[in-house]
């Protein structure tokens, strides 16, 4: 990945092979684009967390306030 804007873009070479360029990368469970901006991690983490409410309310057949309070808070 190549950071900034008057990087040079160079190739990098290791043991013989030549690395790829990748515009985005996820480290730590943090997504990290070349242009360090967060709407990658954004988009990533809203689609993750709507997964599980998905799953959530498809799951729990038992559905009185109380019980769907307590799940998602």
């Amino acid at each position: 990945m190549h950071v900034g804007r008057t990087n040079q873009k160079f190739s990098y070479v290791m043991n013989g092979q030549i690395l790829d360029t990748v515009d985005s990368e996820k480290d730590l469970g943090v997504m990290i684009s070349s242009d360090l901006k967060s709407s990658n991690q954004c988009i990533h983490a809203c689609s993750k967390a709507s997964k599980m409410l998905g799953m959530i309310k498809r799951t729990i057949s038992y559905k009185k306030v109380k019980v769907k309070v307590s799940t998602f808070v």
